[in-house]
């Protein structure tokens, strides 16, 4: 069996910095295409995506895990089925989306604007809306467990129950 002295011996002095460049190149994981245009099953994973206009994209199945979107437009954006994995919505506005059956565990959407958004069995075990205003929203089946909800707006939100509908002036939970 070779060791790494001997095949090093063996290899030309002038071609042991690229072959060993090439080497790292080749073992690196694959990155997320942040530069990638908003479609389906896009792979935003670990991106930084802060302020961008995606009002009314189709991000069905997109990867978002640990990205970040905060100030981002996405009102009336189809985020059905996405992978949101501790993503940062922070101070966006998601007004009108459609987030049915996203995984958004540890997400953070603190002061997010998801007002009549489509939550319909979203997982927002642990995730931050504090300050979030969710008035009007679709909360049918969404767990909710762990969740920080300090000082959201439940106004006249459909509760996780799917027959409860929040009164006016429902304040970090649903009344």
């Amino acid at each position: 069996m070779f060791g790494l002295c001997s095949i090093s011996r063996r290899v030309p002095r002038h071609l042991r910095l690229p072959l060993a460049l090439l080497a790292a190149l080749l073992v690196q994981p694959a990155l997320a295409a942040c530069t990638d245009p908003p479609a389906p099953r896009v792979d935003w994973r670990r991106c930084l995506l802060d302020g961008r206009s995606l009002a009314g994209a189709d991000l069905t199945r997109a990867v978002l895990r640990d990205a970040s979107l905060q100030r981002s437009q996405l009102a009336g954006a189809r985020l059905v089925g996405v992978d949101g994995f501790s993503a940062r919505f922070v101070s966006s506005d998601l007004a009108g989306a459609d987030l049915t059956g996203a995984a958004l565990r540890d997400a953070d959407f603190t002061r997010a604007g998801l007002r009549e958004a489509r939550l319909v069995g979203a997982d927002l075990r642990r995730a931050r809306l504090f300050r979030a205003d969710l008035s009007g929203a679709d909360l049918t089946g969404a767990q909710l467990g762990g969740a920080d909800l300090t000082d959201a707006m439940f106004d006249g939100a459909r509760w996780t129950d799917g027959q409860r509908i929040c009164a006016a002036g429902s304040l970090g939970s649903c009344q």
